[in-house]
């Protein structure tokens, strides 16, 4: 009997290609033929491993981690599989009942979720926590007002003290520093950390040290242990306006940058809920929330938008597009092929040779997704993509895709946005 290895050429093919619906189930036979049980490697023809670069924690030839921008390796939703929730249960599930320490972390919540700021501070406080495993801390999480997220326990959470009473909505630095002194004096945490941003953090972080008669570090972006520290660590943050590093001991109070470390993936913990056992004292505020102000959206600047609408060389109807944008009230972007074509202006180009951006949701509109767009939006919480070929990059690194004409799809949102808000108005 010949011992040559058969080759089944459809399977390897559906193997590489991440969209087909066969994917997993491909990737898993070519595992058992192979004998090495693993979905993403199989044998080749001539007695050579092959391993597929998509996987999860795939290490490359240079011994570096290749990271999946499909959203696969944060449990994210990659279009035309059902592996987020197996991947989710692959998570080791942690809980710290008797931590030696707790590491105290404010996120903006900005909209009510987390976002990716957020998740990078939880990454850093991780690193805090779990430093010494013989005496393991906790990451206790602080919230304040009505929130939506789900997935505490997946950033990596282990106390959740919510704090959603009508005096901590919108803009109320005085009582949530308040209900901070409150925590300080009750559970006494060894780091507080908040994100250095113009969303709250900032101005909540350094009253927080004033109140504590604390020197905060502003501007961190990476930590390493020290031994003649005080607290154990050094911190390097930046300074001059950002154009100098500055590195110090790392103080009880520290408001990180975005970036400053790696949001937790690999492991899911508890996020049990805590209460204080005092009431937090009433602070007469002198400052009076007035709500929000209407904004006109063509008027954001992209780096600071939060809903972009962006169009690339599949859009014809331009027209269509603008009104599009007014009625679900988007800031325009573009990519680099309609900004050189004349159709937007050149401070609306998203990408690594235009714009950064980090909005909670961008719309990708007929964008086939270059490797410098994609650059640009990685920054983005949600990205949805509109485009007629489903194997475009931006395809693969959309958490949400539509396939068809862009002008058709984007009517029929239109035209269902108008719908929804004219019968709001009727029953009001």
């Amino acid at each position: 009997m010949s011992e040559m290895c058969r080759r089944d050429p459809r399977r390897e093919w559906i193997a590489r290609n991440r969209l087909h619906p066969e994917h997993a189930s491909a990737l898993a036979a070519l595992g058992s033929i192979g004998g090495g049980g693993a979905a993403s490697e199989w044998l080749g023809p001539s007695g050579v491993l092959r391993r597929n670069p998509h996987g999860v924690g795939f290490i490359g030839p240079n011994g570096v981690k290749r990271i999946d921008r499909s959203g696969a390796q944060q449990g994210g939703s990659a279009p035309g599989h059902g592996r987020q929730a197996v991947q989710q249960d692959r998570r080791r599930h942690v809980e710290i009942s008797d931590p030696a320490f707790l590491v105290a972390v404010v996120p903006d919540l900005t909209g009510g979720r987390l976002s990716g700021h957020d998740k990078d501070l939880l990454g850093l406080a991780r690193r805090l926590a779990d430093d010494d495993p013989e005496r393991p801390g906790a990451v206790l999480a602080v919230v304040f007002g009505e929130h939506k997220e789900e997935r505490l326990g997946e950033a990596g959470i282990d106390r959740v003290l919510h704090l959603g009473a009508e005096t901590y909505a919108g803009f109320a630095p005085e009582a949530r520093l308040a209900a901070l002194t409150a925590v300080e004096g009750e559970l006494a945490p060894r780091h507080w950390l908040l994100p250095d941003s113009p969303l709250g953090g900032a101005d909540l972080g350094r009253r927080l040290a004033q109140r504590l008669g604390e020197r905060p570090v502003t501007g961190v972006w990476q930590i390493e242990a020290d031994v003649e520290a005080p607290l154990g660590w050094r911190c390097t943050a930046r300074g001059a306006a950002e154009r100098l590093d500055i590195r110090r001991p790392l103080p009880r109070v520290a408001l990180a940058l975005a970036e400053c470390a790696e949001p937790v993936d690999e492991t899911r913990h508890a996020a049990e809920p805590l209460s204080l056992g005092a009431a937090v004292p009433i602070a007469l505020s002198r400052i009076e929330d007035l709500g929000q102000v209407a904004v006109d959206p063509a008027g954001v600047a992209l780096a600071e938008a939060e809903f972009i609408l962006s169009a690339g060389n599949g859009v014809k109807d331009w027209e269509g597009f603008h009104h599009a944008a007014r009625v679900l009230g988007a800031t325009e972007g573009a990519s680099r092929v309609a900004v050189d074509d004349g159709f937007m202006a050149r401070d609306r180009q998203v990408g690594a040779s235009g714009t950064w951006v980090t909005a909670r949701v961008y719309l990708a509109v007929g964008i086939s997704g270059a490797i410098q767009h994609l650059q640009g939006i990685q920054g983005c919480d949600r990205v949805v993509a509109i485009n007629l070929d489903p194997g475009c990059d931006m395809i693969k690194r959309a958490d949400l895709a539509v396939i068809g004409d862009a002008a058709e799809i984007l009517a029929a949102l239109v035209a269902k946005v108008e719908q929804q808000r004219g019968g709001q108005r009727d029953a009001a």
